[in-house]
């Protein structure tokens, strides 16, 4: 993000689409996402319709269905030991899953999925 000479903020065009592709998945906060990376959630929802006329008028589909099979009714036992529920990413950034909801988790899982990954294949 950098600042125009107004003083308003310019965001990068693809961070501003893959941010409103999250906000088009099913069960997603807006108004959460929004403050989560620091934009205003009317701006946001400004860049969704924007996003949703291009595309429609495209006649593209707009929710794209997800890389993941959603798991429903899952339940995850914790590992002997109450060692609960982590991820370890390739940089060594360790997260505890183990507080997400059965529908937060899938939701996290994607978003994680569209980050850029410096080990990923170029495609």
């Amino acid at each position: 993000m950098g600042r125009k000479q107004d003083g308003r903020n310019c965001y990068d065009p693809e961070a501003k689409r893959d941010l409103v592709e999250v906000c088009l998945q099913p069960g997603i906060s807006v108004a959460r996402l929004a403050m989560q990376h620091g934009v205003n959630a009317n701006l946001l929802r400004t860049w969704i319709g924007r996003y949703r006329k291009k595309h429609e008028s495209a006649g593209a589909i707009l929710a794209q269905p997800s890389a993941f099979i959603p798991v429903v009714g899952a339940k995850v036992a914790a590992p002997q030991g109450g060692g609960g529920l982590w991820a370890t990413l390739p940089n060594g950034v360790r997260l505890d899953l183990s507080g997400l909801t059965e529908h937060e988790l899938p939701q996290l899982l994607t978003w994680l999925s569209r980050l850029p990954c410096s080990g990923s294949p170029q495609g």
